[in-house]
């Protein structure tokens, strides 16, 4: 009788197991990525940055997490930058600051005036162009791009309704990081300051500086039209931002781990699309309803200043870059 207890006590157990292994996901898992980017969690970034995440578990069974930290919430960008190839963060939705690396061509994914439209940017950055900038990115800074987000037109914000380059003559405005953003915004005859984005609004309150440029979204989720009451028209840039992690850490994890993060950042990259279409729209709406006032500007005036201002300021390989991106139709 003992021996029948023990031989039932055994094979339930044998059962459990098998059961355990055919379910196939794991209690804990192998790889825990953590994701973070400066949008809140209203904005599509975010939306796609949880997609990625619920993708990755889904095709991995498991065995990857991805845990998703919006709002700067694992340091302002270029520490988590920093931190992806020390290892305290794993990944990051970043663009032009990537040239802060050494990296010159990384800047042409937010140059001003080099990006027609949506359909232009598709052909750039999903096209043989876009793939020798990822591949400068990998092998010039160790940062893998592992998918890209198209961004909305940055636009000027102010207090004071400007029209022509002209009307900028002493304007403080706040730039990110970037020295093309200082180089161009100065020959327009601004005052660019550098500036953490988690920073801006304080400092417009309080009048520190007086502008700022972003895309209508990031304008809306910081909540600026609170602070600043035109908006600009300017479209100096129109570009596409990449969603990037440690080479190094991708090549470490297993191949079909590789392929997993492939697949998901894939389906994340198509989901932000869908989102930022849908988006653009409303958050216009948003601002004009929340009583921004858009002003229409001299964009010929603006686009041969800035122009002018990026040639000086690129090289040969990138002012070379620059015009087959331009040239294609």
């Amino acid at each position: 009788m003992i021996r029948k207890s023990l031989a039932l006590v055994q094979l339930t157990l044998l059962a459990l197991a098998m059961a355990s292994c055919a379910g196939g996901k794991s209690d804990k898992p192998e790889y825990v990525l953590r994701f973070g980017h400066l949008a809140n969690r209203q904005h599509g970034w975010h939306q796609a940055a949880e997609r990625f995440a619920e993708e990755v578990s889904r095709l991995s069974d498991g065995r990857m997490q991805v845990k998703v930290y919006p709002s700067e919430q694992l340091g302002k960008e270029m520490d988590v930058l920093t931190g992806i190839l020390v290892g305290s963060a794993d990944i990051m939705i970043t663009g032009e600051s990537l040239q802060s690396w050494s990296l010159p061509y990384a800047i042409l994914c937010a140059t001003p005036y080099a990006i027609r439209d949506s359909e232009h940017l598709k052909k750039v950055a999903g096209g043989p162009i876009g793939k020798e900038i990822e591949q400068h990115i990998i092998e010039g800074a160790g940062f893998k791009p592992i998918a890209w987000f198209e961004r909305g037109a940055r636009n000027l914000t102010a207090n004071r309704i400007i029209r022509h380059p002209d009307d900028l003559n002493g304007m403080i405005l706040r730039v990110p990081a970037v020295s093309l953003y200082v180089k161009t915004w100065s020959a327009l005859g601004a005052k660019p300051t550098p500036m953490a984005f988690s920073e801006v609004f304080t400092a417009l309150q309080q009048s520190t500086i007086h502008g700022q440029e972003n895309p209508f979204a990031l304008i809306k989720d910081a909540g600026l039209y609170e602070v600043q009451k035109y908006c600009m028209l300017t479209e100096h840039v129109k570009g596409w931002s990449y969603v990037v992690m440690s080479n190094k850490k991708y090549e470490s994890l297993p191949k079909d781990l590789q392929q997993v993060i492939d697949q998901a950042a894939h389906t994340m990259q198509q989901y932000e699309h869908e989102l930022f279409l849908r988006q653009e729209k409303i958050d216009y709406e948003h601002l004009l309803a929340r009583g921004m006032e858009f002003i229409e500007v001299d964009k010929g005036a603006f686009r041969a200043a800035a122009s002018s201002a990026v040639t000086a300021s690129f090289d040969e390989g990138q002012n070379d870059l620059l015009r087959r991106i331009q040239e294609i139709q």
